[in-house]
């Protein structure tokens, strides 16, 4: 999943929820320096990962880009994802998105020196540009799309994927709201279980 799910299945705790935004970015057992709560969120966001990419539906989602895009279709989805996930928002909060996002913004610069210097860089223009909120637009997830695919150095090909989820648009909805529903309830199992691991590892 991508940056809006993550921060979305935090469980509305600001620890969990920092920890899980910024889990790419601390390999291995990195995470231990971190509070607990932090940890979790570190934790979570990995379990979350593994569980999306095993899931039959979210690869009937891949399966429809794999042939243009290659290995990249995952990241892709993940992003295809997020965007219906803020369109619809209202079903799966009661905060409005754009207060839910403002709130968000100002955990990360309450939390600045706690966020990878990777982030502290990042977040300036994930706040100027309102990425979060932009992905409710296919022409967000287009700007989106065309910033990956100058990370790959234009090879991805990703920037052309909006064609795809046009073409698709419902089938990729579709999967996302079965997958969606199950990702949830997963997450709040998980969450149990990883505050046992922590409990016995401190």
């Amino acid at each position: 999943m991508n940056f809006l799910a993550h921060i979305f299945l935090s469980n509305n705790d600001n620890q969990i929820t920092i920890g899980n935004f910024i889990a790419d970015g601390i390999r291995g057992k990195r995470y231990k320096k971190y509070p607990i709560n932090i940890q979790k969120g570190i934790l979570l966001h990995r379990q979350i990962d593994t569980f999306t990419d095993a899931h039959p539906t979210v690869r009937l989602s891949t399966k429809r880009l794999h042939k243009n895009y290659g290995h990249y279709s995952g990241v892709i989805v993940d992003i295809l994802y997020d965007h219906f996930l803020a369109k619809n928002w209202s079903q799966y909060s009661e905060v409005p998105l754009p207060d839910y996002i403002d709130n968000f913004y100002d955990l990360l610069e309450d939390n600045f020196e706690t966020l990878p210097i990777r982030i502290q860089k990042m977040m300036p223009h994930m706040i100027a540009d309102n990425w979060l909120l932009s992905y409710a637009k296919i022409e967000g997830i287009q700007k989106v799309l065309n910033g990956m695919n100058k990370r790959t150095q234009n090879i991805s090909g990703m920037n052309t994927a909006t064609t795809e989820l046009k073409a698709f648009y419902t089938e990729f909805e579709t999967e996302f709201t079965s997958f969606f529903e199950e990702l949830r309830t997963f997450t709040k199992l998980k969450l149990q279980d990883i505050e046992i691991q922590l409990n016995d590892e401190n």
